[in-house]
């Protein structure tokens, strides 16, 4: 008798790549799954938007490539559910394609984003520095790193939650994350490292929407900086994205190492605003990220 057939276990980046394969239940309509939320009830803005992006680029032909994305968190997601996403096809144009995406759960819209994409084209070229940041190899991971703080972040078993959460990526701090000095306040500017943990196949659209869904994980940390806020995990501040934009400049592959440069310039009214520069390691400007947060103190009972 022939041994039975044994299969590796899904890695975490299995399981995402998973998410990001939405199913097409008519021409322009498609459905995507969703994963259990970790320290807040809803669905991750990330995965929402990435999701969003690969129903859009489905519709769109293979030879244009996405430059820019808007979009407006309107809802919580509700992770016991899927998300069924609908693609308008605003504009097919010479060299532009614009499509609208609506992600809807329970009858209602919970996302919106307009995606546009641009066939290849020569042009003006420049961009501004990269900024000095520590090579990402000479940084602990987060494995390293965060058993560390799991009294910050309310116990080991928070940690374990948060690792689960961003098994799928590789994310590396150039310095001590928002929960290692609660109650100092500081400059209002981070920086991380980050790639999938594990090669992706050879599809612009899937680099662009892996770094999409990396892009919502950290970038409200340098509002939280300036007011020496720990963040989701510690209890300190509660909020949700509000609106995410995006534009993509020069190819780049997002399992090869990228650097996430961020920064806040003002907070008010319980709104955050946070703006991020994503570069290949090579110096590159690949990315220019800006998004407006909710970020509300809790009230004492």
């Amino acid at each position: 008798m022939s041994e039975p057939l044994t299969t590796e276990p899904p890695t975490p980046l299995d399981e995402l790549l998973g998410l990001l394969d939405l199913e097409r239940i008519e021409e322009d309509i498609f459905r995507g799954t969703t994963t259990q939320p970790v320290l807040v009830p809803r669905v991750f803005g990330g995965q929402v938007a990435a999701q969003a992006l690969v129903a859009a680029g489905r519709t769109v032909p293979a030879d244009r490539h996405a430059h820019s994305l808007h979009s407006y968190f309107l809802r919580p997601g509700d992770p016991a559910v899927p998300i069924v996403y609908t693609v308008d096809r605003i504009r097919d144009g010479y060299s532009f394609t614009t499509r609208r995406v609506v992600a809807v759960q329970h009858g209602q819209p919970i996302f919106h984003l307009s995606a546009s994409f641009q066939t290849h084209e020569e042009g003006l070229e420049h961009q501004e520095p990269m900024p000095p940041a520590p090579d990402p190899l000479t940084l602990p991971t987060a494995a390293e790193m965060l058993p560390h703080y799991a009294s910050h972040l309310g116990g080991q078993d928070v940690v374990e939650r948060i690792l689960e959460a961003r098994g799928a990526v590789d994310l590396r701090y150039a310095e001590e994350p928002t929960f290692a000095r609660v109650g100092e306040p500081r400059e209002p500017k981070s920086q991380v490292w980050f790639r999938t943990n594990g090669k992706l196949a050879d599809d612009p659209l899937l680099h662009i929407c892996l770094a999409t869904y990396v892009s919502d994980m950290t970038l409200l940390d340098s509002v939280l900086l300036a007011h020496g806020r720990g963040g989701w995990a510690v209890g300190d501040v509660v909020g949700a994205s509000l609106d995410h934009a995006m534009w993509f400049h020069r190819p780049f592959r997002a399992d090869e190492w990228l650097l996430y440069d961020q920064e806040s310039p003002t907070s008010q009214s319980g709104r955050g605003l946070a703006r991020g520069r994503i570069f290949t390691q090579d110096g590159r400007l690949a990315v220019s990220v800006i998004q407006e947060g909710l970020i509300r103190v809790p009230r004492a009972r």
